[in-house]
């Protein structure tokens, strides 16, 4: 059956940065669907979970780990295997970003954009991402199978449009779309090509899904200029990710790796 083709109910994913908003779109999809889905977050604690499904609890694990501290990954491996066994899909979603609100240094011109901020945003977008493949994804590839998805954006794939964010300054708080954020993106990019290859004949996928930007009752003249520059006419919601994330994970997917998946509304099309 066609249905079948998208059956996750076998599975057993880690979804890192799982409380986010995305993150937690991804968990509580895969969990809706039947899968057992590890919520990895730097903080798991009740209070900051968002809801799930009432009759989801034995297929969630909240773990808390630091995923650039290899052996914080490992130690949730090993929590892993005894609870359900090895892994069989990840989905490396946690990321940073500098938000508008942070430091004028941090959103300002590249000639001054601290090295700090690069290597922090690089040190977890990127080193994070490259743990939890080694730990997670050599497990599968121990086992013969998994599903590995680096979450990207649109700005991994075509350079930030700095005039999107020109009205700041006349309010006189000139702000740059900073460069690290674009760059940890982009180097995902080769990172899923380097491991497809690499443990292709061990049948684990790895493959990117690029996305563009989610609404988040962001200011009026944002989403304005931004809105007039997708196609589509909008920002996405949170949830128009998630059967991507379905397809990735399951047998619909089976012969697709080193790939990158873009759903962007149209942006870069243009």
């Amino acid at each position: 059956m066609a249905a079948d083709l998208f059956d996750v109910s076998r599975e057993i994913v880690v979804v890192t940065g799982a409380i986010g908003q995305l993150g937690h779109q991804f968990a509580r999809t895969l969990v809706e669907r039947g899968a057992r889905v590890v919520v990895l977050d730097v903080d798991v604690a009740p209070e900051r979970r968002p809801p799930m499904p009432q009759d989801s609890a034995d297929r969630l694990l909240y773990l808390a780990a630091d995923i650039c501290d290899r052996a914080a990954v490992e130690r949730a491996l090993a929590a892993i295997e005894a609870t359900w066994g090895a892994p069989t899909a990840l989905i490396n979603n946690a990321a940073l970003d500098s938000p508008p609100n942070a430091p004028a240094e941090e959103n300002g011109p590249f000639e001054t954009y601290p090295k700090a901020s690069w290597d922090r945003i690089m040190d977890v977008n990127v080193g994070g991402t490259f743990v939890c493949c080694q730990v997670f994804g050599g497990r599968m590839a121990q086992a013969g199978r998994g599903s590995i998805v680096n979450i990207s954006s649109i700005y991994g794939m075509v350079s930030p449009d700095q005039r999107l964010y020109e009205y700041r300054a006349k309010d006189g708080v000139p702000f740059v779309k900073p460069v690290a954020y674009s760059a940890s993106k982009s180097s995902l990019m080769n990172l899923t090509r380097y491991l497809a290859t690499y443990w292709a004949r061990q049948g684990v996928r790895v493959n990117t899904l690029t996305l563009a930007g989610v609404f988040r009752n962001q200011d009026e003249q944002f989403l304005a200029g931004y809105t007039a520059k997708m196609p589509i006419g909008r920002m996405a919601e949170a949830d128009e990710y998630n059967g991507a994330v379905l397809f990735l994970c399951s047998g619909a997917s089976r012969y697709m790796t080193g790939s990158n998946l873009v759903i962007d509304g149209g942006w870069t099309a243009w």
